[in-house]
């Protein structure tokens, strides 16, 4: 199923054209897209080749709703053909409405319900930390709404208080959450110990230099882009 070439960012609009399933989630996707561009192309140590490599970065997207960027940066990159792409949300399709780490290769967590990727990717941090794998980092990333989930909170306040430093939060922050937050959100992470950094959505060098920001404290990259 992997690929054997990879593309370019000019290449990506002309995947994401392939992607003509009913349930695409045009806005949220396309909110994420030069975030996932820049954590795949820049970031991320990971290999299509070997998808399983134990010092391999852990990228999360806990926005599983809105998968369809998600889908054609990974077939940019050469984790899957791009042929795949056209049969998005068909019923022998790998590529479903929500991820399934199951069926495409390099893909972390099955994804979609809000909320659940953030505590896993704190639960993720603790086990990478007690098989000393010294070199792996946990991305994980949310939207400004799916912050509204409690659960979210408390993965957040954990990872403060454990000083997990090889843990980043990746938001992107569309301006959708209901109820927003007192002084923005990357005050609401700083306030439980972690470090943060609001940056432009589409500016790739400016997300390239936040999510490559590491200390020993988790760390929260506030990506702002219109809706």
């Amino acid at each position: 199923m992997a690929a054997t070439t990879t593309l370019d960012y000019d290449d990506l609009p002309a995947l994401l054209t392939e992607l003509t399933g009913d349930e695409k989630h045009d806005r949220s996707a396309l909110s994420t897209l030069d975030v996932l561009w820049v954590l795949y192309d820049r970031v991320l140590r990971v290999d299509p080749r070997v998808t399983d490599d134990p010092e391999r970065d852990r990228f999360l997207l806990s926005k599983g709703h809105g998968p369809a960027a998600y889908y054609a940066v990974l077939a940019a990159k050469g984790f899957l053909d791009v042929d795949r792409l056209a049969g998005f949300g068909a019923f022998d399709s790998p590529l479903g409405y929500h991820p399934d780490h199951l069926l495409i290769p390099g893909v972390e967590i099955s994804s979609g319900s809000l909320g659940h990727g953030l505590p896993i990717a704190v639960g993720t941090s603790l086990g990478l930390e007690a098989r000393r794998r010294e070199r792996a980092r946990v991305f994980c990333l949310v939207g400004d709404a799916e912050l509204d989930e409690g659960s979210n909170w408390e993965a957040v306040q954990l990872a403060g208080r454990l000083g997990l430093g090889r843990l980043t939060a990746v938001v992107v922050d569309n301006h959708s959450s209901t109820y927003h937050w007192p002084g923005g959100i990357a005050a609401r992470f700083e306030l439980e110990g972690w470090s943060a950094a609001r940056v432009d959505g589409r500016d790739h060098e400016a997300l390239a230099r936040a999510l490559t920001t590491t200390g020993e404290r988790p760390h929260a990259v506030v990506a702002e882009v219109e809706r």
